[in-house]
C-alpha cells in the first residue's frame, strides 16, 4: 500500500518536473505551451516511465510532437535528475495521449444527436 502511494507521488512530480521543463524550453522553433504532458506512469520497478502528451499544434502531426519529444527526451531526463532525489531517473517512453481526440469526437456525436432531436421537434 505505502509503497503503491509513493509511485503515485513520484508519477505526480515527474509531471510537474516535466511540465516545468517543457515551459522553459528555449530551442523550439514553436510554441512549447501549447504541448502538455498529460499523464506519467512509472513502471513496478521504477526503471521507466510511459509519459502521455498531447499537442494543440495544428501544424505539426502527433506522431511528429512524439518525435519531437523522443529528441530531446535526454533534456527533460536531466531535468528530472536535478529536481528529483532518486537514485536513478527513469527512462522516458512518450507516447500520445487519446483522451483529447476521444472526447472531441463524443462531442461532435452529442451535437449531431442534438441537432436531430431539434429537427424532429420542430417537424
Amino acid at each position: 500500500m505505502a509503497s503503491s502511494y509513493r509511485k503515485q507521488m513520484l508519477e505526480s512530480e515527474i509531471q510537474k518536473v516535466l511540465s516545468e521543463a517543457l515551459r522553459n524550453y528555449k530551442g523550439a522553433d514553436f510554441d512549447t505551451s501549447l504541448l502538455n504532458i498529460v499523464r506519467v506512469e512509472l513502471s513496478k520497478d521504477k526503471r521507466y516511465a510511459y509519459i502521455s502528451v498531447s499537442s494543440l499544434i495544428n501544424t505539426m502531426s502527433k506522431e511528429e510532437v512524439v518525435q519531437w519529444f523522443e529528441d530531446n527526451k535526454g533534456y527533460f531526463r536531466t531535468a528530472i535528475a536535478k529536481n528529483i532525489r532518486i537514485f536513478k531517473a527513469p527512462e522516458l517512453r512518450f507516447k500520445e495521449d487519446i483522451g483529447i481526440d476521444a472526447s472531441l469526437r463524443i462531442s461532435k456525436i452529442l451535437e449531431e444527436l442534438n441537432k436531430g432531436k431539434e429537427e424532429e421537434s420542430e417537424e
